[in-house]
């Protein structure tokens, strides 16, 4: 076989690097939510998995790599919801609904609570426009759900795009003083914020 040519990882293999990447993740987006991304070290990120930090570099290159990818997977998640929110349901009033839940669940539980809306900033320029394009993909479909519930009568006359900067504003705000250990658990917390941001929009008697 020609040197050039590499054999591939096995699933085995491939299944333990999303694994350790996986962890990796969810120990940086700890610290950020502990310490704050800036005065979060790569050392501090290794400490919290029993490794050493050069480890870390058999997957990302620095830690405004796993700040990026933190980001887009967060995103690549919630465009997913609207998806299956889709495909789920059959009215707006009960797509909104899910979309906010599992995004609350998204912000808790995937993220952690850590206030990556808050530290676009700190990304490259490249990494910037990416995790803005995606941003602004998933606020489109959020003012698409409610274009249609105005249109069909479901909600009351409000301007969409404001509508869906409030929706992402008070989930976004979550990480501000939501804790995993609190009294407050996520899946009730999603429960309330679908309550609250959609009773807002629907209509008391249907047009």
């Amino acid at each position: 076989m020609p040197a050039t040519l590499q054999k591939r990882p096995s699933p085995h293999v491939r299944a333990k690097r999303r694994q350790r990447r996986e962890q990796i993740l969810h120990a940086a987006l700890r610290a950020f939510r502990e310490k704050g991304y800036h005065a979060t070290t790569l050392e501090d990120i290794a400490r919290r998995l029993g490794i050493r930090k050069t480890a870390l570099y058999h997957y990302f290159p620095d830690k405004e790599a796993i700040l990026y990818e933190c980001h887009r997977d967060s995103l690549l998640e919630v465009s997913r919801l609207v998806r299956d929110a889709r495909r789920r349901f059959a009215t707006p009033t009960e797509r909104l609904g899910y979309v906010i839940r599992e995004h609350v669940r998204v912000m808790t539980d995937t993220l952690e609570g850590s206030p990556l809306a808050f530290e676009v900033t700190a990304l490259s320029p490249q990494h910037q426009r990416r995790v803005i394009a995606l941003r602004d993909a998933y606020e489109q479909d959020l003012r698409q759900i409610v274009e249609d519930g105005l249109r069909q009568g479901e909600f009351q006359p409000v301007d969409p795009k404001v509508a869906a900067f409030a929706i992402l504003g008070a989930i976004n705000w979550i990480a501000r003083w939501y804790r995993p250990d609190g009294p407050i658990h996520a899946p009730e917390l999603g429960e309330q914020f679908s309550a609250h941001l959609v009773g807002g929009l629907t209509c008391r008697t249907p047009r």
